[in-house]
């Protein structure tokens, strides 16, 4: 790892500055509601999101996280591929993660809208409902309370992080240094990179499909499986097609 290369270095300095605005209570509200990630049927919702929410994070602990990975991982990939190469995979799989986030959160939308329309309501007067940050208790009796639960934090929740993009470089850093060995700060036991990132990346699938979270609440984690996704993709079309850093740079 050792010293910072360019590319990592400013987006740390952009994370960072992001992260201070969102802590002054000048620009903290308005911070959050321009630059998170909003359901795009949420009238929040602007395009720039789908790229800000990568440099946008919830507290201390979660930017502190996302920018060591950031450097431990990201560092000898940005050495081998080079900057422009390093950078593009960086955001593609952020922007993969925010569209996989939001294909399911449509599912989830989709469901609990269907389910309330059939039971005679239409769809403008829920949308104008839930807009407000509002709902009715009656529509569990409708659909169910893990229907209702998912179709009302889908529109409402908005996502902040670069945990999309950090865990596409997860992905690379394991294919491209399958054996070096990592640390867990719970489980003092080297674990081989070509081990633990599956296992982490099927934590997270689990938890996304279950609702259960061994991490905590509040974590996108189809959106963490969405940029692991798109990194093993951007990976095995690379290797495929052999490219190489002089294409890039």
């Amino acid at each position: 790892m050792g010293r910072l290369t360019e590319t990592i270095k400013h987006l740390l300095i952009i994370n960072v500055l992001f992260f201070v605005a969102t802590q002054t209570p000048m620009f903290r509200e308005q911070m959050y509601e321009w630059f998170s990630l909003y359901f795009p049927e949420n009238e929040h919702f602007q395009l720039w999101q789908i790229i800000t929410h990568m440099f946008m994070h919830g507290g201390f602990m979660h930017i502190l996280f996302n920018m060591y990975a950031l450097w431990a991982f990201g560092t000898p990939l940005e050495r081998m591929w080079g900057r422009n190469k390093f950078l593009f995979f960086y955001i593609s799989a952020g922007l993969g993660a925010a569209l996989i986030h939001i294909g399911v959160n449509y599912y989830y939308y989709n469901a609990g809208m269907s389910a309330l329309i059939e039971s005679g309501l239409t769809e403008s007067s829920i949308l104008e409902i839930i807009n407000t940050g509002q709902y009715y208790t009656e529509w569990y009796s409708i659909a169910g309370k893990s229907t209702i639960d998912n179709f009302l934090g889908a529109f409402n929740t908005p996502v902040v992080g670069a945990s999309g993009a950090i865990y596409g470089i997860l992905v690379a850093f394991g294919m491209s240094y399958p054996n070096s060995e990592l640390f867990l700060i719970f489980l003092p036991v080297p674990i081989k990179a070509k081990f633990f990132i599956p296992v982490l990346i099927a934590l997270d699938l689990f938890s996304g499909v279950t609702g259960y979270s061994l991490f905590g609440q509040g974590i996108a984690h189809f959106a963490h499986v969405g940029g692991a996704l798109f990194g093993f993709l951007m990976m095995w079309y690379w290797k495929k097609n052999q490219f190489n850093d002089k294409r890039w740079n």
